[in-house]
């Protein structure tokens, strides 16, 4: 398979290389034509993956579709322990079976972005393999002792669980593991360099320096690489990937097709160009045009471009075509999001929280209260309002939240 050497001028232009241990040396290898492993790495802390976990992955698939290979790390071993990264909290210990489960269904998502097939597939590999039967006192012997404690805990990772108070061992083992992975994957698989989020950048630079000590110890002369992308952020510097109606879920079982498309849409304007770059293979002039006009337009088709891409054009077709019917009267509802009612009536309260268009029923009673809810477009505030056969004609009532979210209920 030919290596595109522009690879890194593409990551360069679209914003999408932040920090780098050694941006000469990877423009280098990058340029040369020969191909590198790389590798990214996960721990599956939760059983699906939403837009803000992905950005990595869409560089990923750029590399690979480069001619480089992918090897993706499942941190089985390192998700017992659980990054404590911008965590004011321990993270909460997951036990063996749970950690399993999640890997197997994370296995899916990643198929949005990358091949595991054909000419080029991308590989999985599971930390937990090489840390079950390393001896404890053997891995701090080889390996702990090359960390500096002072220097850990001037480390931005640990700052919130010191600024608590609550830092524990077992947490300050977190970097050692994620380091000595780096040297693993070297080893076995040539992995030259680690990518992750900004956050992730104290942990990767770790791995580097881990690889330099050892090559002083050892006479050794092994070369890796750490390399992060920009966070998703919203302008008041919180992760993207969350809405008020919940996470924007990769997986279709988790999310519909229309919370998938308006989730897209609540992208705060000055992110746009940064969800165009990571999600879409638009030319940065055409997407740097798209976004200096109409704001609105170049929304939707944002929320075209990625709802195609991680669902495919049917499901984008279906939530465009829903979000039109419900905001300018054209288009059919027949694929909007959907509430079966089976009682003869119900109390408005019970039928938002029953069908998902709030959170909790508090949540409810505050937006009925708030002018926020419409039954067939009329502002209701009783939350008590009883939902019977006067609000339905042929056999559907709309329900809305707020100017974005509605149920169709039917009957």
């Amino acid at each position: 398979m030919k290596v595109d050497t522009n690879l890194f001028n593409e990551l360069k232009e679209r914003g999408l290389l932040y920090q780098c241990t050694d941006e000469e040396a990877l423009k280098k290898v990058l340029e040369s034509g020969k191909p590198i492993a790389l590798y990214e790495g996960t721990d599956p802390t939760v059983d699906s993956l939403h837009i803000g976990h992905c950005v990595p992955y869409c560089i990923l698939r750029r590399f690979q579709k480069a001619g480089h290979k992918i090897v993706l790390l499942m941190g089985g071993a390192t998700a017992s322990i659980g990054d404590p990264t911008g965590k004011s909290e321990m993270r909460k210990v997951l036990d063996k079976d749970t950690i399993n489960a999640n890997i197997e269904k994370i296995k899916n998502s990643l198929k949005v972005f990358l091949d595991f097939d054909g000419e080029n597939p991308a590989v999985i590999v599971n930390n937990k393999d090489w840390f079950t039967g390393y001896d404890y006192v053997d891995f701090m012997r080889d390996i702990g002792r090359h960390f500096n404690v002072n220097k850990m805990l001037a480390n931005e990772i640990y700052a919130n669980r010191i600024k608590e108070g609550g830092l524990t061992l077992f947490e300050l083992g977190y970097m050692p593991m994620q380091a000595y992975d780096f040297i693993h994957l070297n080893k076995e698989y040539g992995c030259t360099l680690e990518w992750g989020g900004a956050d992730q950048w104290g942990n990767i630079v770790a791995g580097v320096e881990l690889a330099r000590k050892l090559n002083f110890e050892n006479g050794t002369d092994i070369e890796l690489i750490g390399a992060t992308n920009p966070l998703l952020l919203t302008p008041e510097g919180k992760k993207m990937g969350k809405t008020e109606k919940g996470a924007i879920w990769i997986d279709k079982d988790k999310i519909s097709a229309y919370d998938f498309y308006q989730g897209i849409y609540q992208t705060p304007d000055a992110c746009v160009e940064m969800m165009f770059a990571l999600f879409t293979d638009l030319p940065m002039k055409e997407i740097k045009e798209i976004v200096a006009g109409d704001i609105v337009k170049a929304k939707k088709r944002l929320c075209y471009e990625m709802t195609k891409f991680v669902r495919g054009e049917q499901d984008a077709k279906i939530a465009e075509e829903a979000s039109q019917a419900l905001f300018s009267g054209q288009g059919s509802l027949d694929n909007a999001p959907t509430y079966k009612m089976t009682a003869p009536s119900m109390i408005l309260n019970d039928m938002l929280f029953e069908s998902k268009l709030v959170t909790s029923k508090s949540e409810g009673r505050r937006m009925c209260q708030q002018g926020a809810i419409s039954v067939n477009g009329n502002v209701v505030k009783d939350f008590a309002y009883q939902i019977d056969d006067k609000d339905f004609e042929n056999g559907v009532c709309i329900l809305k939240k707020g100017k974005k979210n509605f149920v169709k209920v039917e009957r």
